[in-house]
């Protein structure tokens, strides 16, 4: 269950003021209806790191373990530093109201805004560290809930209170921790 655990835990704190924390609380302000966008952002979460855990897995199983040990160091590392950079998003990046919905709208815009985020980028070297895979994308995909999820049931009330320096710091340390632990205890650690 460590794969679990430590992908929800990992990709929650890293989510927090991410830009796909800022998609959720437009599309929350936008269509106000929280259910079909946390429906949508699970659908859309789902597929997207199943696809970037099934990247890792397969990576792992191409090159030798001590190469995959220094470049799951190295990704770790890097994803702690981009966790320092705070995400802005622009008006026009921002979902225009669909048609189809907001459970259509939240799945679309979701699936594409994650692809070469950092929390995608976190599930390609998690599934390549950890295995079961189910559990990474499970955990990731948790992950994404359980740091979403309030922004969109809260709505914009209560975003400007998040503490998104401090929530940054600790992700980009929890990621600088695990690519310390890799580098000292290795894949199998």
């Amino acid at each position: 269950m460590d794969a679990l655990f430590v992908s929800t835990a990992a990709v929650a704190i890293a989510e927090i003021g991410d830009k796909t924390m800022l998609l959720a609380l437009i599309l929350a302000a936008r269509y106000r209806q929280p259910w079909a966008i946390v429906a949508g952002i699970a659908v859309a979460t789902l597929a997207n790191h199943a696809l970037a855990g099934w990247a890792g897995a397969w990576v792992a199983s191409m090159v030798s373990p001590e190469v995959l040990k220094w470049g799951v160091v190295a990704c770790f590392a890097a994803v702690a530093a981009w966790t320092l950079i705070p995400d802005k998003m622009d008006e026009d990046e921002a979902p225009k109201p669909s048609r189809f919905g907001a459970f259509l709208a939240t799945t679309v815009a979701f699936f594409i805004v994650e692809i070469g985020d950092k929390t995608q980028i976190a599930t390609v070297v998690l599934a390549a560290k950890y295995h079961p895979l189910w559990q990474v994308v499970a955990g990731t995909s948790l992950g994404m809930l359980i740091a979403n999820g309030p922004v969109v049931l809260l709505g914009h009330r209560y975003a400007d209170r998040l503490p998104l320096k401090a929530a940054r710091y600790t992700a980009a340390a929890l990621f600088a921790v695990l690519a310390l632990w890799v580098a000292v205890k290795g894949l199998g650690g």
